[in-house]
């Protein structure tokens, strides 16, 4: 038994909450707007150095491009969900209506990768920005006061508390306990913000760009080499080369600069208020998609054209943008500091966004039963579940706090992919058990485009390595022995289904 939840049930706890039936006033135009604010973010501004420098060297451009592929096929598949469930949507809610129970708290436990794990790791980049910019007065934070324990300096000086990226979790908590909500005209104003941060970078940078920095294109990897030659079995180079630079790296890269793309689902949960979703939904989709991938690559060009990759392992690794602009682009210091004010305007909103997310999805998972009552406990006087808020306060806090940016990144990068994986398969599960449901849009070329969709996303998890394949199944674990420990025991389906049983016989 899958214990799901109805989707006649979903729309009719859609009427019941008083929302109504949401407005058709979302043009093609406003979707893909909304997709590309969405998708600009801190991924961009950190991850591309990162990815560069481990794995795919200047071809980060080819990684960009293969991210970009597997979120269009998860999008279109997305779509298809967002369409058809009138609810506030995710991925949790749309599994608990087509896969059963079981994979709906997966997917609910994933997503705190996602949105808590993610939250944490823009904030560790915006602790890095804020520094680049506190130099440009002559104040600078120590070293061990603004990294984890587990980094060291090029000089030696050991992490201790990443202080600036605890305080802008705990700000933005509070911001979104008291319920101050950012006004649409100060959010359109970051988003032209982080458009024209990269616009204005590709532009300028073009003119600084050495032609030496992209020679290898992709660098080689030694390993493929004694694969090719027969030196060495390909169990060998999974476990050892794998990933570091040639076209693994490129395939690892993508699962970093993956975390680029994370929020063009934005555009699916859209679905009702689009006047045609039906024509408008893959246009927003792949149209905000492939504006974003196409200023990606440009970017991943100039960067890795005006510095050198392996600059970005070390001298180079926080703030990359800043330290491009500043080590190479001369009389262009103002540049550098606009550029940081705008990405930490940036980061804050992102990091809002994904707090909020969070909370919402617990939110749900408590009005279900999966997660206790205290998630969905609301605030008398401001209408917040507040207490949801300070204990994502607190697991937010700790991994911005004492965790290194790049495995939170890449952790948040398969965890967000494995969701994908998911949503791409319930599409085919869905059109198998509820054929003949109204589905406003409808995934094209199918079953290619969700099997596909799947394949190129699994291929980025496995990009990512064993040690966040680990990370990953130990934290899934755990989600299991807190479904089988407690939400089994007090799920408002199964309730249902034994009321409904005893009242049958």
């Amino acid at each position: 038994m899958l214990f799901k939840k109805s989707i006649d049930s979903l729309i009719a706890e859609s009427n019941e909450s008083g929302e109504g039936t949401l407005k058709r006033t979302l043009g093609v135009g406003n979707l893909i707007a909304l997709g590309v604010g969405a998708i600009i973010g801190a991924g961009l501004f950190v991850r591309t150095a990162a990815a560069a420098a481990d794995h795919s060297g200047p071809a980060v451009t080819l990684s960009f491009l293969l991210a970009a592929l597997g979120c269009a096929l998860a999008g279109l598949c997305y779509a298809e969900f967002a369409s058809m469930i009138p609810i506030a949507g995710s991925a949790y809610t749309y599994s608990y209506a087509t896969m059963g129970e079981m994979v709906a708290w997966i997917i609910g436990w994933d997503l705190v990768l996602e949105y808590a794990v993610g939250a944490a790791t823009v904030a560790i980049a915006w602790s890095e920005y804020l520094n680049k910019l506190l130099e440009n007065f002559g104040v600078s934070i120590p070293y061990a006061f603004c990294h984890s324990p587990f980094q060291t300096s090029i000089d030696g000086v050991q992490g201790i508390i990443n202080l600036p990226a605890l305080f802008i979790v705990v700000l933005l908590t509070f911001v979104l306990i008291r319920g101050t909500q950012e006004s649409a005209t100060i959010n359109g104003v970051i988003v032209i913000l982080k458009v024209a941060i990269v616009v204005v970078f590709i532009a300028i940078g073009w003119g600084f760009m050495n032609p030496v920095n992209h020679v290898p294109y992709i660098p080689v990897n030694a390993g493929e080499v004694k694969l090719y030659n027969g030196e060495q079995s390909f169990m060998d180079f999974f476990t050892h080369d794998f990933g570091k630079f040639g076209w693994s790296g490129i395939i690892a890269g993508a699962g970093v600069v993956f975390f680029a793309f994370i929020g063009f689902d934005a555009v699916s949960t859209a679905a009702q208020e689009a006047k045609n979703p039906k024509k408008d939904m893959p246009i927003g989709i792949l149209v905000s998609l492939a504006i974003c991938t196409v200023l990606y690559v440009l970017f991943g060009h100039v960067l890795t054209g005006v510095a050198n990759y392996t600059e970005f392992a070390t001298v180079g690794k926080e703030a990359s943008v800043a330290y491009v602009i500043e080590t190479y682009m001369h009389n262009y210091h103002w540049l550098s500091i606009l550029i940081t004010v705008a990405i930490l305007a940036g980061f804050s909103s992102v990091i809002l966004v994904m707090l909020l997310g969070q909370s919402r999805v617990f939110f749900s998972m408590s009005k279900d039963g999966l997660v206790p009552k205290v998630f969905s406990t609301i605030h008398p006087k401001f209408k917040t579940p507040y207490k949801s808020n300070l204990i994502f306060l607190v697991f937010v806090g700790l991994f911005a706090a004492f965790v290194p940016g790049d495995v939170v990144g890449d952790m948040t990068s398969i965890g967000t992919l494995f969701a994908f994986t998911l949503v791409s398969i319930g599409v085919l599960v869905l059109r198998k058990t509820d054929p003949n449901r109204e589905r406003p849009f409808k995934t094209p070329f199918m079953p290619f485009v969700p099997i596909l969709g799947a394949a190129v996303c699994i291929l980025m998890m496995i990009g990512l390595g064993k040690h966040n394949w680990e990370r990953l199944l130990i934290w899934m674990a755990l989600g299991m022995v807190i479904y089988f420990a407690y939400s089994i025991k007090n799920s408002v389906v199964r309730k249902k289904y034994k009321e409904n049983n005893k009242s049958s016989e």
